[in-house]
């Protein structure tokens, strides 16, 4: 077979086609239908196959996540009980408007009871935070330095919360003066957290 019989051929007559130009036809057609076919469905569903691969990814990752916590569900719920006990405690040590005045007595008793003269004390604004309000009391006392560690060391053991800012001891005379912000702190009621919403 030669050029000039390729030449020659016709799609009309396909059947008197020598065979192995009948078989170079028939691979070149399926290769065209297949490439086709691939072009058309396969490359789709290929990439269909990748999201549907990475959304499984992500579901075993969130199925472990949540497997884990199941497995530690009586856990975590005493937990949550010990968090809430803890919680409450400390609502208990934040004192109500009542007894702030008390507590402010407190904080003068521990001075008095250290021996320490007070040049100031002095109650500021309250000043709304989160859940609670915040006010602090200016204190100036003197005294020698075993009495001001005694005053700060009282301070920090009153069943209330209070913390002290900015403290400055210098000398004055043959004995220091101790310059704070104390802060105390009180748990906001309803109406006053709406309020300081609005």
């Amino acid at each position: 077979m030669n050029m000039s019989d390729l030449n020659n051929l016709s799609f009309d007559n396909i059947g008197s086609w020598p065979g192995i130009v009948k078989v170079v036809f028939i691979i070149i057609v399926c290769s065209a239908i297949l490439g086709l076919a691939y072009w058309k469905d396969i490359s789709v569903l290929q990439e269909d196959l990748k999201k549907v691969e990475l959304a499984e990814a992500d579901l075993k990752i969130t199925f472990e996540a949540r497997q884990k916590k199941a497995a530690n569900l009586e856990a975590l719920q005493l937990q949550l009980e010990n968090i809430k006990e803890t919680f409450g405690d400390l609502l208990k040590r934040l004192p109500n408007k009542t007894e702030v005045a008390a507590l402010l007595v407190d904080i003068s008793q521990q001075g008095l009871g250290a021996g320490l003269e007070f040049e100031l004390f002095k109650p500021g604004r309250e000043q709304p935070a989160d859940f609670y309000v915040e006010l602090p009391i200016g204190i100036n006392v003197v005294g020698d330095y075993h009495d001001l560690g005694k005053f700060i060391s009282g301070v920090s053991d009153l069943p209330r919360i209070v913390t002290n800012h900015d403290v400055k001891i210098r000398p004055k005379g043959d004995k220091l003066i101790l310059e704070t912000t104390a802060k105390t702190y009180r748990y906001m009621d309803e109406d006053e957290e709406e309020e300081a919403a609005k």
